[in-house]
């Protein structure tokens, strides 16, 4: 369970660095947006798209935090 919390964790962190870099250049970077589908297609994200990338790569640094500090059996 350790290593399965902090794979998704990376995981969720590069995408949401790499959507909030897709954001900041105005869509430049068109393969780094995994989050994209996320914030299109939910209703109440739409303009918000940087601050739900900011949210996905935050949530990511916690999954992996938590992964790194529980206790492997």
């Amino acid at each position: 369970m350790k290593k399965f919390l902090e794979g998704l964790g990376v995981l969720l962190f590069l995408a949401g660095v790499a959507g909030v870099i897709r954001e900041l250049t105005g869509g430049w970077f068109h393969f780094m947006g995994l989050t994209r589908f996320l914030t299109e297609n939910v209703w109440f994200l739409e303009d918000r798209e940087l601050f739900a990338n900011i949210v996905v790569a935050v949530l990511g640094l916690v999954l992996a935090i938590a992964g790194s500090r529980t206790a492997e059996d």
